[in-house]
């Protein structure tokens, strides 16, 4: 954003903002986090331990976030739970208002990745008529994923106005906004293909979702599911450093073996597990960034108290620039050194399942 006019705009919608997140804020932020569990909410386990403790290292709005682990199932989960109030105040400016240019140019500019989405689909049905896409966001799954199928029709499901833009500008056919548990009976045995990319690990009932799922999928259709993988060595290697952890907005890391298992008990046939397909090779790149992020001064937002002054402002652009070096490094380490040998390392961040309903 070099353009002095867009500059100028951007710290008028800040400053307008401002008066409604002082206000959220009066009281501190405890009030968006619900009660602690003693349960483990996958397997009712009562074994759980600390896994991390973070704050929110994207936005850096303020709070703390505990992840609690299973020691019986694996299962890693946020506890303390964000509250209705929470999630609204996180995700706010985040993938929409403020934050609406910048997450469509992220996830717009990943045509490739998309593409190979749809191709996980082919071995098991090459021509489905009917896709939902579970957490579309503005669509840009389904819009690439037509050059792959081009005789599918994709409707997109979202809480987020997100997915009525998607439907003005043609990326989906028809948008679903809403809880998909909710709106899943209106839905039920429609569609083909039903598929969930990195949108389980955000809801506050992956359960909920998966029973979703069962009734919207149509018998023989089939259920694609990208979720983090808790498993992966970055998890541990890299600590609140890992991307994935996305704190506070992701609520359950589910290991692959539970998934498999919860799937079969609903009904489905797991018919794929893919772990070096889905791997997104930007661990290090991420890491380095979200630590030069923290370390420098933050940029105006409206969740701050005041915007920053000069002095605070010319410090994070000369700690930014002296970071351009690690940037580069981890780029080329992710993309062409670890990126062949993630599986077998097992430092894969994520993991697909392909399941059919019986």
């Amino acid at each position: 954003m070099s353009d002095p006019s867009e500059k100028r705009a951007k710290a008028e919608r800040v400053a307008a903002l401002r008066p409604a997140y002082r206000a959220d804020l009066a009281t501190g932020p405890a009030r968006f986090l619900g009660a602690r569990r003693t349960t483990c909410p996958w397997c009712g386990s009562g074994r759980l331990s600390d896994r991390l403790r973070t704050t929110d290292l994207l936005q850096h709005k303020p709070g703390r976030f505990s992840l609690d682990r299973c020691a019986d199932c694996g299962h890693i989960f946020q506890n303390p739970q964000l509250t209705e109030a929470g999630l609204e105040f996180y995700y706010r400016d985040f993938y929409d208002g403020l934050g609406e240019q910048r997450m469509s140019g992220t996830f717009g500019g990943r045509g490739a990745m998309y593409e190979g989405r749809a191709r996980a689909m082919l071995p098991y049905d090459p021509a489905p008529k009917t896709w939902l896409d579970v957490g579309t966001g503005h669509g840009h799954f389904c819009a690439s994923a037509r050059t792959v199928l081009p005789g599918t029709s994709f409707d997109g499901l979202d809480f987020t106005d997100g997915v009525e833009l998607a439907a003005r500008e043609g990326r989906i056919d028809q948008a679903h906004r809403g809880a998909f548990p909710d709106l899943a009976p209106e839905l039920t045995a429609r569609y083909d293909v039903v598929s969930m990319f990195h949108y389980l690990e955000h809801s506050t009932d992956p359960d909920r979702e998966l029973r979703a799922a069962h009734e919207a999928v149509r018998p023989g259709g089939h259920l694609l599911i990208e979720v983090p993988d808790p498993d992966s060595r970055y998890a541990r290697l890299l600590g609140r450093w890992w991307l994935p952890w996305l704190q506070p907005q992701h609520l359950h890391f589910i290991p692959v073996g539970n998934l498999r298992r919860r799937l079969t008990e609903l009904g489905f046939t797991v018919l794929a597990e893919q772990h070096a397909e889905p791997h997104d090779p930007v661990d290090l790149l991420a890491a380095v960034w979200l630590a030069l992020d923290h370390a420098a001064p933050r940029e105006d937002a409206p969740w701050l108290p005041e915007p920053p002054g000069p002095l605070r402002r010319a410090l994070r652009g000369a700690l930014l620039l002296a970071g351009v070096p690690a940037l580069l490094t981890a780029t080329l380490l992710d993309r062409l050194a670890i990126r062949p040998l993630a599986q077998r390392l097992h430092l894969a961040n994520a993991y697909r399942l392909v399941a059919r309903r019986e």
